[in-house]
């Protein structure tokens, strides 16, 4: 499967993976911004400004996804957008949103359904994208 890295479109893979980590940027500092400081427990708290791996982690993370995304969709020949949006969800909801939310399930969440799904569905609408965007520029 790795031998196929070299058969992707590589331009599809980083304009969705740009897509993917303005969304995430979006999300959690504007769209769900209160929402997401009360799942984390931190909404009486001033905003700090981020250090350096909240910005490069998530995008590392988000190419990762991509990448990855690519490929099984490359090697179980994804090529309609009714497939694609079929995949999308098998991958956001099968391990996205569940690992999400297993993640968040911790002593240390206060509020970690509440986080699961804040985070989860960015993932889940950040994949809905990814896959869009990789069947629509075969």
């Amino acid at each position: 499967m790795i031998s196929q890295l070299s058969n992707l479109n590589w331009m599809s893979i980083f304009i969705a993976f740009i897509i993917y980590y303005l969304l995430g940027a979006l999300w959690f500092t504007i769209f769900f911004k209160k929402q997401y400081a009360i799942s984390l427990g931190k909404e009486n708290q001033l905003p700090q400004k981020p250090a350096p791996i909240f910005i490069i982690g998530p995008a590392i993370c988000s190419l990762v996804i991509t990448i990855a995304t690519a490929l099984l969709m490359h090697v179980i020949n994804v090529i309609m957008v009714s497939k694609a949006l079929e995949f999308s969800f098998i991958i956001g909801i099968g391990f996205l949103v569940a690992n999400t939310i297993n993640i968040a399930i911790n002593p240390n969440m206060p509020r970690p359904i509440h986080y699961g799904i804040i985070s989860g569905f960015y993932h889940l609408t950040g994949i809905i994208l990814v896959c869009f965007i990789l069947v629509m520029m075969q």
